[in-house]
């Protein structure tokens, strides 16, 4: 199954892992590979994972405290966040994501 990031999940992937990668060398790199390594656990198994709201699920980061929101659409998978696990949980209730 296909996966795309809502424009602002993608942003927050690649601010979490220049953040990261501040933080220490390299850093931002694993953080990168276990994002990936996620989607891929989902685009498997997308109705595996949590349900936090009606129409979204959630699948956590091994190895860095965030979470993955989705939502399984007809043939893909639409990433709506890319959310650290100790900051406002539900602040991408707002985003947009029907079309």
């Amino acid at each position: 199954m296909k996966y795309e990031f809502l424009r602002p999940a993608e942003s927050e992937f690649e601010e979490a892992a220049r953040y990261y990668n501040r933080r220490q060398r390299g850093l931002g790199n694993r953080f990168m590979k276990e994002i990936r390594k996620t989607i891929s656990r989902i685009t498997e198994s997308p109705e595996a994972w949590t349900p936090v709201s009606p129409k979204a699920r959630r699948c956590l980061v091994d190895r860095f405290p965030y979470g993955i929101i989705y939502q399984i659409q007809d043939d893909r998978i639409l990433i709506l966040a890319v959310m650290h696990l100790s900051r406002k949980p539900d602040y991408w209730k707002n985003r947009h994501w029907f079309s």
